[in-house]
Parts: C-alpha cells; sequence; structure tokens
C-alpha cells in the first residue's frame, strides 16, 4: 500500500475538499485526486462521494479512516525509531561485571538522559565486524591485535588502562606480599581456564608470559569466576590474574588475597571502537566523557604488548 496516498487520503478526509489538501500537502488538485483514485483502485472501493461542496467520506472510507492514521502514525514511529538520537545507544562491553561496565555506568550517571542498550559479545572479532555493520555502535576492546588491524572506517581510542592483581589463596607462598614485580613470577603457573586461544586476552596474556617467563595455564574446563575463586583458595600452588577493578565477591572463609603487580605494572589497555561515520550524538558524547576520563598512558612504569603501544610519531621531515 503506498503510504503517500493514504497520507494524501487522511489529509483529504480532515480537510473535507480536495483543493484545501492540495494546498496542505503543496501540491496540485489534480494530484490529490490521483492518489485518491489509486488508492481507491488498490482498495477495491471508493473511498471518497465527490459532490459540489466538496468530498465527502463513504461509509468504505468511513471504516478505513482509523486504520489510515494508524499506519501513519506507525510510519512515524518507524523512522523515529532509527533516526540518529531517538534510539538507544547500543554498547559491547564483554562483560557485565568487567570494568568497562563500570564505566560505561558512570557514563549514563553523568547523562541519565541517555538510553542505552548494553550487550556482552565474545571476542574482538564478532565485536569490531558488529561495529563495522552498525549492529553496534560501539565495544570496549583491547586493539589491534598481531595480524588483526581495524577495518577501514573503524577507529579505536585508548579510553582505560586497567592494572593486573596476583590473586590468592592464603596458602599460597606470595600470599603475604604487599606487591610483586612481574619478574618474580617466572617459571610459576597462573592459571587461566578461560584464556581462549584466539582472542584479544589470550593475546595479550600470551605475550605477558612471554616477556616475564612465567607460564600462562589454561588446562581444564571453565566452570565460571565462583569456581576459580573456590580452586584458588584452597591450593597453595595455583594463582590467577585478575584486573584491578573487577569487582568480586567471595565467602569471607576463602581469605583471598589480590596483590598489585609493580615495576613494571601491567595494564590491560581498554579502547573504544565505533564507525568514524556513525551519526548518533549519544555515541559523541559517550567519547567526549572517556576522553576527559583518562588521563593518558605513563611514559614508564606500565608494561603493555607491543601490539597495543601507540605509534611512534612520524620523523619529521629534514
Amino acid at each position: 500500500m503506498d503510504l503517500i496516498a493514504v497520507r494524501t487520503f487522511v489529509t483529504a478526509a480532515d480537510a473535507g475538499q480536495f483543493q484545501e489538501a492540495a494546498a496542505d500537502l503543496s501540491i496540485t488538485p489534480q494530484a490529490v485526486s490521483k492518489r485518491i483514485a489509486a488508492l481507491e483502485k488498490d482498495l477495491g472501493v471508493r473511498l471518497f462521494s465527490r459532490t459540489a461542496r466538496g468530498a465527502r467520506l463513504t461509509i468504505d472510507g468511513q471504516a478505513f479512516l482509523p486504520y489510515a492514521r494508524a499506519l501513519l502514525q506507525a510510519e512515524d514511529r518507524a523512522a523515529a525509531s532509527v533516526r540518529p538520537g531517538r534510539r538507544a545507544l547500543r554498547v559491547d562491553v564483554i562483560g557485565r561485571r568487567a570494568s568497562v561496565a563500570g564505566l560505561l555506568r558512570d557514563f549514563h550517571r553523568a547523562h541519565p538522559e541517555t538510553e542505552l542498550d548494553v550487550v556482552t559479545l565474545f571476542d574482538s572479532a564478532t565485536a569490531i565486524a558488529a561495529v563495522r555493520s552498525g549492529t553496534i555502535d560501539a565495544t570496549f576492546r583491547a586493539v589491534a591485535m598481531p595480524g588483526r588491524p581495524l577495518p577501514d572506517g573503524v577507529e579505536a581510542a585508548p579510553v582505560f588502562d586497567e592494572p593486573l592483581h596476583l590473586f590468592t589463596g592464603p596458602a599460597h607462598d606470595l600470599a603475604a606480599a604487599a606487591s610483586i614485580a612481574p619478574a618474580q613470577l617466572a617459571g610459576r603457573r597462573i592459571w587461566m581456564p578461560a584464556n581462549l586461544p584466539g582472542t584479544e586476552w589470550a593475546a595479550y596474556y600470551d605475550e605477558l608470559a612471554a616477556t616475564f617467563g612465567l607460564t600462562v595455564d589454561a588446562v581444564g574446563p571453565d566452570f565460571g569466576f565462583e569456581a576459580l575463586l573456590d580452586t584458588i583458595a584452597a591450593s597453595s600452588t595455583l594463582a590467577t590474574f585478575v584486573s584491578e577493578q573487577t569487582p568480586l565477591v567471595w565467602p569471607a572463609g576463602h581469605d583471598l588475597r589480590r596483590i598489585p603487580l609493580r615495576d613494571p605494572t601491567p595494564v590491560y589497555p581498554h579502547s573504544l571502537i565505533w564507525r568514524t561515520d556513525n551519526p548518533h550524538p549519544a555515541l559523541t558524547a559517550l567519547r567526549e566523557h572517556l576522553a576527559a576520563a583518562y588521563p593518558g598512558r605513563p611514559d614508564d612504569g606500565i608494561w603493555t604488548p607491543h601490539w597495543a603501544q601507540p605509534a611512534p610519531p612520524a620523523p619529521t621531515p629534514a
């Protein structure tokens, strides 16, 4: 059904005359008559009785009018649902209790009028493909993984460098340390069953392990973080890594320890990734909020993988 003809019909019904409807629609009376005739042919009924005094709705026209109004309202709502600024901003946060979810909560507290649709995609390849296709507006990820440059039209900006902690049970020989240098972990086993090959976090921990001579062990089924906490709490040899701002709650009897890593501090580099041609105004507000909160990366005292470090500036021409 031609919605332009439906809108013409509703305008003519409200005006009571084709000539007045033509003026409202900025078209000729002949164009109004032609659109109405086409709609009547499509429906197989007469909608108006033409008289010398104007146009009166037939019984069929009266029956059709409320549905015609509903069609136009549906058209308006459909257009509004995708109009920039009218739909919710859709953002991927990897996990709802990850630190980047906290960044998004901070943004929402600062901009409570902004509607958000929070999703959790699995890995960076999936998330970046969703950004590129327009399925989501933005994602928080570590970029750029070795051999996986961002596609054309997609940009990233660092927004948060999150320090790592060593996580141990009370019987571990490092449990009493106030802080630990990564080099002290050389030869030790760090158990991370969720460290799946091909993910950006596996690429991060693989390079961390190679740099400092430790072993990241992903052997064993991943039963979730609660099961990992139970195992770490009962072990004198196993430890794992957690990010500084990942909120964790465990039974008091576990007596688990979060030990900061220092000299250097390994930081997990979170970036916001978005399409450059995305016009959603809330995306601009999110980027500005995150940029204002990000203090920048220090020149020393931290460690990040080589692929997450900014490219050196181009040499100045002589």
